[in-house]
């Protein structure tokens, strides 16, 4: 792990696409503002972490494949059947 020191409104720059600011210090918090482009993901450590689970536990949950093919089918009928509203 690379450990930097910043002060306030000082940066470090990732990869020449990402950087961190920081922005305020206040006690023991630090905000950073990020500046990267849309195709990298940006989440807080522990959202991060409960995404992944939630993944997990997606991945492993059992699925009725005819149940969820007629619930596709009802649901491209009804979309239909509004645009010939």
């Amino acid at each position: 792990m690379l450990i930097l020191t910043r002060k306030k409104d000082e940066s470090i720059i990732i990869d020449d696409k990402i950087k961190i600011k920081v922005i305020d210090i206040d006690g023991n918090r630090v905000q950073l503002g990020i500046s990267a482009p849309e195709s990298i993901t940006i989440h807080r450590e522990e959202v991060y972490l409960e995404i992944q689970e939630e993944n997990k536990m997606a991945a492993l949950e059992k699925v009725n494949l005819s149940e969820l093919a007629a619930n596709l089918k009802k649901g491209a009928s009804q979309t239909k059947n509004k645009k010939g509203e």
